[in-house]
């Protein structure tokens, strides 16, 4: 039987694990993690609301081309996903994590009130360059924050006790990115484009302004759990070790005539240890399979850009209800939440059992090539989006146009063609060969028009033609006038209804103002003093009253959304006749064909993306996988490099071959990347980590392993 002191021992050792588990029972869930969790969700809207109209803002405020603002637009992403390695490097080296999120939080929100500021036009403010400044603070804000937030949230927990916590606390992190991505897609473009301020069509100083808001108060919130945070203090950064090893082994490697290696990182060993250095080997190996991810990263982010302006360019109305281009994106987080546990239980099951997509690197494969598709079904929609689009001359052409403002009908012989211009109506050609000038007979003949001085009219000029230019002309009861040499019909950029005026008036008018009543809004158009067409004004799509000097002409006017009008006709004395022509038909494709577009490269995105972060993180040694997320962020800051180089260098005129061309690249990279995977040699880190590590260690092995694995699944869910 046991002896007295050993059953006495025995007692006090039970008691002890009985309180211990009580203690560990009764341990709270941290409060302070809600500060964080609100803050993500502030900071969340603040970016992804921004960045929402962001290309508009460039287009249609700052006046920049299509192909400029798309630099632009991906430059400024390009920084924001470089700086969460200086981030990490400063929180990880010098300030620690508490200091870093609240220093960048701060020059997070000047940068996002001084992009709100620029907007405003009634400051006349030098607009662009604040503008650029405000986001290159933006950039080193959002990117700076991005890697410390998940990993202060992990902070808070007490491991392995909490594990279950921390599991709920990831979850909930999750939510905010998402809730906070989704309802800032969808709401601040309605602030841009619904709200009018400052005598403009738009309010980008408020669409700007409430992500400023939401970025203040994520700091006041996350300053707020200051009390209850658990701050430790620097841990010393990876990043900078490894370059140190790197530097040193290439120096020594330089210098050394002799002592061959059989690897080149060897010759560090003199200064680091054998495991950390079979560790770099092992991460160089990881980051080789990177080199052909950044392709995804250019197709996936073009949805605020490219496929943001496809989107200017279609019909957005249901049901009365006008969906804005930017506020589409919108459908990509949407997406992502319903499709990643459909993924997980249905998809995954079939596609590893019966088409063999059984590893992580064959699920990128297929997620890349998803993103390529998702390129070709966008060109197919580009192709149908310009059969409808306004043309614009080109080299070899010449496009002409023929306006009666009369009250009678023309015959005209024109070269050779003939063609019969109707009362108050226009007629078209935007295909006329020209090299250099020509020189065409134009004949129209009048019956019966009572409108000119004799009745039974024919018109003999002779029309010079010039090349890569759009010309107009209007009979008139004073003969054939020369309306513009230079006369290019041109849709909206924000899809809207485009209008002009081309009105031939006696001179005993004196008004020159038509007013469109509405419903929602008015309008005016200002008619030049000489026969020739206005300016165009944009109006917004809904039926109208038209006045000439408060004098109705027309009602129930309806303007169709995304197409051009000029207003034909002729006002006298006695009569005020107006027809409203189409010369650029209504954007007819439907918004909502952009779905299956933005299905297919959602489906890519899970199968890349989440896959990636995984497969980095598994492969990674315990000592490095924070190292390996600071490089999985830089693949997608070099794929908006890539949008940039290939943007700049204009290599086509349409926009269907450009996305041609980066969906051939993405399947050439995914080809390259099919044949690197197959050789190589999956790691099992865990296992290898765990035999050389003493069993003193392993808990602390566990609770470093618990709170990387936070920050991987933060970064996957912000992705």
């Amino acid at each position: 039987m046991p002896s007295c002191r050993a059953r006495n021992a025995a007692a006090t050792t039970m008691a002890v694990d009985e309180t211990d588990d009580v203690a560990d029972k009764k341990m709270k869930y941290p409060k302070s993690v809600f500060f964080i969790i609100l803050n993500e969700f502030c900071e969340r809207f603040s970016f992804y609301g921004m960045r929402a109209c962001l290309s508009h803002y460039f287009k249609e405020i700052l006046l920049y081309e299509e192909k400029t603002a798309t630099v632009m637009y991906h430059t400024f992403t390009m920084f924001a996903f470089f700086f969460p390695l200086i981030g990490a490097m400063i929180a990880d080296s010098w300030l620690g994590k508490f200091r870093t999120i609240f220093y960048l939080s701060i020059v997070y929100a000047i940068g996002q009130l001084l992009l709100s500021v620029s907007s405003v036009p009634a400051l006349h403010l030098p607009v662009r360059a604040i503008t650029i400044l405000g986001l290159f603070l933006i950039a080193v804000g959002t990117g700076g924050i991005k890697p410390c937030v998940s990993a202060f949230g992990g902070d808070q927990f007490k491991l392995p006790e909490q594990e279950v916590y921390l599991t709920t606390f990831f979850s909930l992190f999750y939510l905010a990115i998402n809730s906070g991505s989704l309802i800032s897609t969808f709401i601040t473009p309605i602030l841009r484009k619904d709200v009018h301020c400052f005598d403009q069509e738009s309010c980008y100083p408020l669409a700007f302004f409430v992500p400023s808001v939401l970025m203040i108060l994520s700091i006041v919130i996350f300053f707020a759990g200051k009390r209850l945070y658990k701050v430790k203090p620097p841990e010393g950064n990876m990043v900078l070790k490894v370059a140190k090893c790197i530097t040193h082994a290439v120096g020594r490697k330089i210098s050394s005539k002799s002592n061959k290696r059989e690897h080149w990182l060897d010759y560090a060993d003199d200064k680091y240890d054998d495991r950390f250095i079979e560790d770099i080997k092992s991460v160089f190996k990881v980051i080789k399979l990177f080199l052909p991810l950044p392709f995804f990263w250019a197709l996936f982010d073009q949805q605020g850009s490219r496929w943001t302006f496809q989107a200017d360019r279609m019909n957005g109305y249901v049901f009365g209800y006008v969906i804005k281009p930017d506020q589409f994106q919108v459908v990509n987080p949407l997406l992502i939440v319903l499709f990643i546990p459909i993924f997980q239980f249905a998809i995954y099951p079939v596609i590893e059992k019966f088409l063999f997509i059984n590893t992580p690197l064959k699920k990128l494969t297929t997620g890349g090539i998803l993103a390529g598709l998702s390129f070709i079904i966008s060109a197919i929609i580009e192709f149908q989006i310009e059969s409808i689009d306004s043309v614009q001359p080109s080299k070899g052409l010449t496009q002409v146009r023929f306006y009666n403002v009369m009250n009678c009908r023309a015959d005209v012989e024109f070269g050779e063609l003939r063609f019969v211009l109707d009362a108050l109506e226009s007629y078209q050609n935007l295909r006329i060969s020209v090299n250099g000038t020509r020189e065409l007979q134009l004949q129209a003949t009048f019956k019966n028009c009572p409108e000119l001085p004799d009745p039974n009219t024919i018109v003999n000029e002779t029309l010079t033609l010039i090349e890569e230019r759009a010309m107009s002309w209007g009979f008139t009861k004073t003969g054939l006038e020369k309306v513009s040499a230079s006369d290019s019909v041109h849709k909206s950029q924000s899809g809207e209804p485009n209008v002009r005026a081309l009105i031939y008036r006696d001179s005993s008018i004196t008004g020159n103002l038509l007013r469109f009543i509405g419903k929602k809004k008015d309008f005016e158009l200002k008619l030049p003093k000489d026969f020739n067409t206005s300016d165009y004004v944009i109006i917004e799509h809904e039926k109208y009253n038209v006045t000439f000097d408060d004098q109705l002409i027309a009602d129930n006017v309806d303007f169709e959304y995304g197409a051009a009008y000029t207003i034909v006709g002729s006002i006298t004395k006695d009569r005020k006749d107006l027809r409203f022509v189409m010369d650029a038909e209504p954007d007819l494709v439907h918004m909502f064909w952009l779905l299956p577009q933005y299905i297919v490269i959602t489906m890519g995105e899970i199968m890349f993306s989440i896959t990636g972060l995984e497969f980095a993180f598994t492969q990674a040694p315990v000592s490095m996988k924070s190292l390996l997320q600071a490089c999985w962020l830089l693949t997608v800051a070099a794929g908006n490099l890539i949008v940039v180089i290939i943007a700049e260098s204009q290599f086509f005129n349409r926009q269907v071959y450009e996305f041609f061309l980066f969906a051939g690249l993405m399947f050439a990279d995914m080809f390259i990347f099919a044949i690197m995977a197959k050789f190589y040699e999956y790691v099992d880190v865990s296992s290898s980590d765990d035999n050389s590590i003493d069993d003193d260690d392993d808990d602390d092995v566990e609770d470093t392993e618990l709170k990387k694995r936070a920050v991987h699944d933060s970064n996957s869910a912000d992705l």
